[in-house]
């Protein structure tokens, strides 16, 4: 199914239409179709662009631009990321909060806890040992 269409109307230096046409007529397209590759090629190398991709993350993280304008510029995948964590520091409390206390050292290791050296100060054989 074709795509709907919006008419543009737009004024240009005659200098830009006139090379436009020519290079239109030299490749055997419309000026129209001229037009609508070169703003495809742009938009392309904008996404590509990291300049360009920060200052989309920036607005849409203050909520300049929504969802649907990332996800057309940047793709499904990257667009959920940057909900998932828009939702992230969004959130009350930012971090998550433990209810309930930490086990000790001893009940996490099951008694034995694992100490960690350098090799350097070590005899070179294991760097781990336990307490």
């Amino acid at each position: 199914m074709a795509e709907e269409k919006t008419r543009v109307d737009f004024n240009a230096p005659a200098s830009i239409v006139e090379r436009a046409d020519n290079a239109a007529e030299l490749l055997d397209i419309s000026r129209t179709q001229l037009l609508i590759d070169a703003l495809q090629d742009e938009l392309d190398g904008l996404a590509d662009d990291d300049g360009f991709r920060s200052r989309l993350r920036d607005a849409y993280y203050d909520e300049r631009v929504d969802f649907q304008t990332v996800k057309s510029v940047l793709g499904q995948e990257e667009a959920m990321r940057m909900k998932l964590l828009r939702a992230s520091i969004d959130r009350e409390p930012p971090e998550p909060q433990l209810k309930a206390e930490l086990p000790t050292d001893e009940e996490f290791y099951d008694g034995e806890v694992p100490v960690w050296r350098s090799d350097e100060a070590g005899d070179g054989d294991d760097a781990e040992s336990t307490a």
